[in-house]
C-alpha cells in the first residue's frame, strides 16, 4: 500500500510503500508522550525505507533522544525522529540497526488507513499518570515491549498488504 503524509504546515510531504499499514500499536514511553503523542502515546506504521519518497528535505530535522546505557550514563539514542523543522510535526522514526524499516508516525498519514481488529499498547510502565490507557476487549497491553513484532501482529491477523511480508 502505497501512504502519503506531511507535516501540519505542508512545508514536508512523503510517500512510502507500507506491507503493514494497520495502525496497531500506541507506544506510551516518555519520548513518544513527548515528541509526538497527543492521546499520551504515540502510533507506528511499518514501510520500506528504500521506498521513502521526500518533498521538501530540507525542513526535515533529525532528533535523537538520551536514553540510559547499561551503566545509567545518558547517551544519544541509535533511533532517529524526523520532524519538520518549520512547524514541529513529527513524521517518521528511522534506525540504523534495521536500515531497511522506516516507521511513520500514524498522526502524519493523510491516507486513509485500515482500522486494526485490536491495538497493542506497550510501554504502560512509563506512561503519565494523566493518561487513561482506552483498552478494548482484544487489545494487547505490555508493560514495556510487546511479545510480537509489527510484522508478527499484521501476520498473525492475516493483514499483511499485498502478500507482502
Amino acid at each position: 500500500m502505497i501512504i502519503k503524509g506531511s507535516c501540519h504546515c505542508k512545508a514536508v510531504r512523503f510517500t512510502v510503500e507500507s506491507g503493514h499499514p494497520y495502525p496497531f500499536a500506541l507506544c506510551y514511553c516518555s519520548i513518544c508522550r513527548k515528541t509526538a503523542g497527543g492521546g499520551g502515546y504515540a502510533i507506528n506504521l511499518g514501510a520500506r525505507f528504500a521506498s521513502l519518497s521526500v518533498e521538501g528535505a530540507d525542513s526535515v530535522r533529525v532528533y535523537r533522544a538520551k536514553i540510559a546505557d547499561s551503566d545509567g550514563n545518558l547517551v544519544a539514542s541509535s533511533l532517529e525522529r524526523r520532524f519538520c523543522g518549520q512547524c514541529g510535526s513529527a513524521l517518521w522514526c528511522w534506525d540504523p540497526r534495521w536500515p531497511d524499516l522506516v516507521h511513520p508516525f500514524a498522526s502524519a498519514i493523510d491516507t486513509d488507513l485500515p482500522v486494526p481488529p485490536e491495538r497493542t499498547h506497550l510501554m504502560l510502565g512509563s506512561k503519565a499518570s494523566w493518561v487513561v490507557p482506552q483498552v478494548e476487549e482484544n487489545d494487547k497491553t505490555f508493560a514495556e515491549y510487546p511479545d510480537e513484532s509489527l510484522a508478527e501482529w499484521h501476520e498473525r491477523l492475516g493483514l499483511v498488504a499485498d502478500g507482502q511480508t
